[in-house]
């Protein structure tokens, strides 16, 4: 299941965007309680930064069961595990401002 813009980020940057131009993704599993926070976080985020994101469960393709299923949630930057259990708000500001 691909949900994009949902969750606290929704409304943030502009409505025309598909999910493969976000740079953003928040990878989960329904009933992951740690999902609900990297929820806010990512939501105070995309407050802060103006970026959008999109969520997507990894039991909806078994290449991110495999890949990432035993670390949700997991933020992708740009296609790139960024992190995982726990968001970095701070450093996840940084990379996506390119301030140092």
């Amino acid at each position: 299941m691909t949900t994009a813009f949902d969750g606290p980020g929704a409304g943030v940057g502009h409505p025309e965007e598909s999910p493969e131009s976000v740079r953003i993704t928040l990878l989960v599993r329904p009933g992951c309680h740690l999902c609900d926070y990297a929820r806010e976080a990512l939501g105070r985020v995309a407050e802060t930064t103006g970026e959008r994101w999109h969520e997507v469960s990894v039991e909806s393709d078994p290449e991110l069961e495999r890949e990432y299923g035993g670390r949700v949630p997991v933020v992708l930057l740009d296609g790139r595990e960024h992190d995982y259990f726990r968001v970095d708000e701070a450093r996840l500001r940084r990379d996506l401002t390119g301030a140092d």
